[in-house]
């Protein structure tokens, strides 16, 4: 019989001893201040590197595309103010993200990510009113844009929280980011009227203008990506466990 109960203690240690090894998607850091950011920055880059191709053990089998659900732009005042509203936004390349450089907190669990990401392609439908460049540039159709050496800061404050296993979680308590991109191209195909004067009007001002274009895009564009963000991340901590991050002891 003792034989028995000690069998039965040596296949739960075991278990438990399989259940807790560290998995293959991420590279756990040791707690110590001189180490810590390198070493989160390397496996945040590691697990972005399994993302890409879907973890099935996270419940993620595919990341892009991003989808935002609508943003919308003004520009002007008055009836005649150029207004457009960009609605099913999907995003591509997004996943290419590498982390640069990390800086953290560890006692009030505070975190800021640099990131980068060659680029990225955007594709959404849109509807515009108003006037732009002495038209009436009042259509609908679809939008295209191409943004390459994209850079952004994520700032996030996370919660520690204990499990139903009994282990320790994170949650983020507030999340903030920001972005800029070097180099855009973008423009409108497939004019619902057919109208190439405004078709033409609509490619040449969004060209000269992108920059511009993006920042009065950007708070709306920021408010959206700081949800999706954080939604993921709530996604990936309620899986890992913290002391699958950083080690404890």
């Amino acid at each position: 019989m003792s034989r028995k109960i000690g069998f039965i203690v040596l296949v739960a240690m075991l278990g438990l001893s399989i259940a807790q090894e560290q998995p293959y998607y991420l590279q756990q850091c040791p707690r110590d201040e001189a180490q810590i950011n390198e070493c989160l920055k390397e496996s945040g880059n590691k697990l972005v590197h399994y993302l890409q191709k879907g973890v099935p053990e996270l419940d993620i089998y595919e990341i892009e595309p991003v989808q935002i659900d609508e943003i919308g732009i003004v520009l002007g005042s008055g009836p005649d103010g150029y207004r457009a509203l960009f609605r099913n936004i999907q995003a591509y390349g997004v996943s290419n993200i590498t982390v640069t450089n990390v800086r953290s907190d560890l006692d009030s669990l505070q975190f800021q990510l640099t990131c980068e990401i060659p680029r990225i392609r955007v594709k959404a439908q849109y509807r515009s009113t108003g006037v732009l460049i002495l038209v009436k540039a009042s259509g609908a159709g679809d939008y295209w844009g191409e943004y390459e050496g994209v850079k952004a800061k994520i700032y996030f404050k996370a919660l520690a929280n204990e499990g139903a296993d009994g282990r320790t979680y994170l949650t983020t308590d507030s999340v903030k980011m920001d972005f800029n991109v070097k180099e855009i191209q973008m423009g409108v195909d497939n004019i619902a009227n057919g109208n190439s004067v405004i078709q033409a009007a609509l490619n040449l001002f969004i060209n000269s203008n992108s920059q511009e274009l993006l920042k009065e895009m950007k708070p709306a564009l920021r408010t959206k990506l700081t949800l999706v963000i954080r939604n993921f991340m709530d996604r990936i901590f309620a899986k890992i466990p913290l002391d699958e991050w950083i080690n404890l002891n």
